[in-house]
């Protein structure tokens, strides 16, 4: 028997003459769980579209050993029939499903008369809920019911129904609470006490660390090394991701703070499908020139729905004042947001940030696309100048300008949806989790560009899950809970606790 279940040797894969891999080995044993490492673009999810023959034999060169056996699947189905299932970091759910429907699709269990045995489905789906520890799920409601973490959680289920031997987790807790990560952690752990073997790529290297026994690290295409993680620290692991030691995750930089540009008052914002639930229950706050206002909070504690009525994209009721320069101004769509000098970068990048069929360099101009309109046609030329400043600016690692923005990292898509909301030269940024699913060089470059933007007195609301982040670069806090403002806090001295303390209501601490 083969020492290795999976050997994958001298694997490259090129997209127009650029290579996207180039001779990459990868070796996991049963019942190991190997940590692949590497910035957004370094062509982790590449390598595993090829082992998982979304790109098939013959679109790349190589050798992929299985059980000790040359694999040659033409497709998903035959790398899923051989064992090998991918979970990726985007959810494949057929949202108006049910949970059942969705874990079983394409292998419904039928009936002697060829009809879907619905019984037998749901029964099987019920058990894989009690071995997720999630036996509250009903499995016969649609997979919309429930939250993206517990979505996440039922694919690891449509996983373990088909029997997986290596399970590929691709970022799958960037969506995740803290209590569904641990969950996540533990499940993998006991799958491989059962001799499963897992490929962990994650950006969260706390993660790595604690569930993989080995990590492979590649950068730009090629590996750089192997080696027991318990030979290695997560800062090891950085230098050998981007090429040099990283001291200070968080670069933090001296800037004025000047006068109150923006204010808030009495935000009410109300749920869309329940008219009597309040998600956002009169919140007031100020904002002033330059200032990096972090916003802090468990999930469901109203954030993202602030953001969304202060961007005028919220669809459901909402009233309250937004005020710039002590003034009001209607702000009743994003359009209009953008023209005050309002500008946000969305927490769901696929649903509110991109046009995915469209160019990576077409997708940033577009808050701004009338500024190269001449007589209705649009000046390519001078659209263009703009386009490739940015994608350099940004570090934005694509084959050409106009590739479709879909074919790109999760990170370097963010970068992109940064760059169209810098170019129109916002006076106020909202930044809604501006680094999930992000890796820590592009994290250190975001944070670098967020404090050059304060030095430059744009006043920045910065809303993140990640109490480190929140604490390494806010000059002030907000902590939210249950749809009301709980705290506001001068970052000085401030504890990762008590943030967690006043979002759970236990004590409040308002600004000098």
């Amino acid at each position: 028997m083969a020492d290795y279940l999976l050997e994958m040797r001298g694997i490259t894969k090129e997209f127009s003459g650029v290579k996207a891999i180039d001779g990459i080995d990868l070796k996991v044993r049963p019942g190991e769980c190997v940590g692949l490492c590497g910035e957004n673009g370094a062509g982790k999810s590449t390598l595993m579209k090829v082992l998982s023959a979304v790109y098939p034999p013959g679109s790349w060169t190589g050798t992929i050993l299985w059980e000790g056996a040359e694999l040659k699947a033409r497709n998903i189905r035959e790398t899923e029939e051989a064992g090998i299932v991918i979970i990726h970091q985007e959810l494949m759910m057929v949202p108006h499903l049910s949970v059942a429907e969705n874990i079983f699709l394409g292998s419904e269990p039928t009936t002697f008369g060829g009809l879907i045995d619905y019984d037998a489905m749901n029964a099987r789906a019920a058990e894989l809920m009690i071995q997720l520890k999630m036996p509250d799920i009903n499995v016969a409601l649609p997979v919309m019911a429930y939250s993206g973490g517990k979505q996440q959680l039922i694919e690891i289920a449509k996983a373990l129904n088909k029997n997986a031997k290596l399970l590929i987790l691709d970022e799958p807790t960037s969506a995740l609470t803290s209590s569904e990560t641990r969950t996540l952690l533990d499940l993998v752990a006991e799958f491989k006490a059962r001799g499963m073997a897992c490929v962990y790529i994650s950006h969260k290297l706390d993660e790595v660390a604690e569930i993989a026994d080995t990590v492979t690290v590649i950068r730009d295409g090629t590996h750089v090394a192997t080696h027991p993680m318990a030979e290695l620290t997560t800062d090891k692991i950085i230098t050998m991701m981007v090429g040099r030691e990283m001291k200070n995750l968080f670069p933090r930089e001296d800037h004025d703070i000047g006068e109150v540009i923006f204010e808030a008052r009495n935000v009410t914002v109300w749920d869309t499908t329940n008219t009597e639930r309040k998600l956002v229950d009169d919140v007031s706050f100020t904002l002033r020139r330059g200032e990096i206002l972090g916003v802090a909070g468990l999930v469901g504690a109203g954030r993202t729905e602030l953001a969304s009525h202060l961007f005028g994209c919220w669809r459901g009721e909402h009233t309250g004042a937004i005020l710039l320069d002590g003034k009001e101004v209607r702000v009743h769509s994003p359009l209009q947001a953008v023209r005050q000098g309002i500008c946000m970068v969305p927490e769901d990048r696929k649903r509110h940030g991109i046009v995915p069929l469209m160019g990576v360099g077409h997708n940033i101009t577009l808050s701004v696309l009338r500024n190269y309109t001449r007589f209705g046609l649009i000046d390519a030329e001078d659209e263009m100048a703009v386009i490739r400043n940015e994608i350099d600016r940004m570090r934005i690692k694509t084959a050409q300008p106009l590739l479709p923005i879909a074919s790109l990292s999760g990170g370097n898509q963010q970068k992109a949806v940064v760059a169209k909301m810098l170019l129109p030269g916002p006076r106020v940024l909202i930044l809604d989790e501006p680094t999930r699913g992000v890796d820590v060089g592009a994290k250190y470059e975001i944070y670098k560009l967020i404090f050059e933007l304060a030095k430059q007195g744009v006043a920045v609301l910065m809303i993140s899950s990640e109490l480190p982040e929140v604490l390494g670069i806010s000059d002030r806090v907000l902590v939210m809970g249950e749809g009301r403002l709980r705290g506001d806090f001068p970052n000085t001295g401030l504890s990762q606790e008590q943030i967690l303390a006043a979002a759970l209501g236990k004590q409040t601490r308002d600004a000098a």
